[in-house]
């Protein structure tokens, strides 16, 4: 049986090692478009790595797969964040779990796993071509296999692990027919032009919660405000949750902060105390918890309070204005930048053409996908990694 696998990624890797692994009669080819394999995993992590989670904190999958829910259910089954540790470990790399969940190499460098995995395909015997884009499959629906163009070259199976591409470069790519839904960024931090914000670069409130205004979208967890606007978990939860909508309109609308991540209400009754007990204090000098005291001098100033104001001088439309700033702080939209080195994409083969059980096409037996090709990704912190393992994995057992 002859198997191609387009893509040198981390599925790419994976999905060869573990078809050759479990078919060793079989002959797999390895297809990349570029100089080398993993580039991208070279970088990922800052350049340490950051290959899986061990998910303890995840309640729900859709927390941390925003596309893809239902497939990373069945794929986990197979292979687990539990089964990546302990494969790279059979493999001589040591892991360390970070506070956060998040597992790297204990080496804390990148190539360790890339040089693993190469040795890996090395040793398996997958036959490597780099510098090899494929630029079509041809395949007939209903007919097994297919053939790789150019070269002309028929395999009886072929994976499709292609990640972060374009729409209309994927369906150059696959048979006519096959789904694919656009691909557009999901992991970014948002530009946002307020002169006030931006001057508090470096500042970090531990606990947010962010919204865009008009929408269902929401997110929390630690911002970081940079000289750009904002980054952080909460910022990089928020831009995938709303990756598609921000695409739609131009990455712009109105952002939300909610300052203390609670209801106006609960904004109300400290500020009622903070008046009640502190009368004669002035109120600059007694920020929420959690709160610097640069930014909360940005707050009463958004709030449009005077900083030598006594808190018995509040009154009640100042605590009204008070508390909607600190729950619902609104702040113009105007462009995204890239996160560090993530390249990660919402989009790609539309999941409903595909056997769940398989990620075999429905119309074109022995098309298989796995990785960053399908529709399914991730929240920063090893879950798209592990999304590539584990998609890859379901596809090798299936072969």
């Amino acid at each position: 049986m002859k198997i191609a696998v387009i893509g040198g990624g981390a599925a790419g890797c994976f999905c060869a090692i573990g078809a050759k692994r479990r078919l060793p009669d079989a002959d797999v080819t390895l297809f990349e478009a570029g100089p080398k394999l993993l580039a991208k995993v070279a970088v990922t992590g800052g350049g340490r790595c950051n290959l899986t989670n061990s998910f303890r904190d995840v309640e729900r999958l859709g927390e941390v797969y925003p596309r893809g829910e239902q497939v990373m259910k069945r794929a986990l089954r197979v292979f687990g964040p539990a089964d990546t540790q302990r494969w790279f470990e059979a493999e001589g790399v040591r892991l360390v779990t970070q506070e956060d969940q998040c597992v790297f190499p204990a080496s804390q460098d990148a190539m360790q796993i890339v040089r693993t995995l190469e040795r890996c395909l090395r040793q398996a015997g997958v036959r490597v071509c780099c510098n090899a884009p494929v630029e079509h499959i041809e395949a007939l629906p209903g007919v097994p296999g297919g053939r790789i163009v150019p070269g002309e070259e028929f395999f009886d199976k072929v994976v499709v692990t292609t990640g972060g591409s374009s729409r209309e470069k994927m369906e150059r790519l696959l048979p006519e027919g096959v789904a694919v839904t656009d691909c557009v960024p999901s992991l970014f931090t948002l530009k946002v032009p307020d002169a006030g914000l931006r001057a508090l670069m470096g500042t970090v409130v531990p606990r947010t919660s962010l919204a865009l205004a008009g929408t269902k979208f929401r997110a929390g967890g630690t911002l970081l405000l940079t000289d750009w606007g904002v980054s952080g978990p909460a910022t990089l939860r928020l831009s995938s949750y709303a990756a598609r909508h921000l695409a739609e309109n131009a990455y712009g609308g109105t952002l939300l902060i909610n300052w203390l991540d609670a209801p106006e209400a609960d904004a109300r009754g400290w500020i009622a105390s903070c008046a009640a007990q502190n009368p004669r204090r002035q109120a600059a000098g007694t920020p929420p918890s959690g709160i610097t005291a640069r930014l909360w001098h940005h707050l009463m100033n958004r709030a449009a309070l005077r900083e030598d104001l006594r808190w018995a001088e509040l009154g009640s439309k100042g605590a009204a204005r008070l508390a909607a700033t600190l729950t619902a702080d609104a702040y113009p939209v105007a462009g995204r930048a890239r996160f560090k080195e993530e390249f990660v994409t919402c989009g790609g083969v539309d999941l409903s053409g595909l056997s769940p059980g398989t990620l075999e096409s429905k119309a074109y037996p022995g098309l298989f996908f796995a990785g960053e090709a399908l529709d399914v990704d991730a929240l920063t912190g090893g879950f798209n990694l592990q999304a590539a393992w584990s998609t890859a994995a379901l596809v090798a057992s299936v072969l």
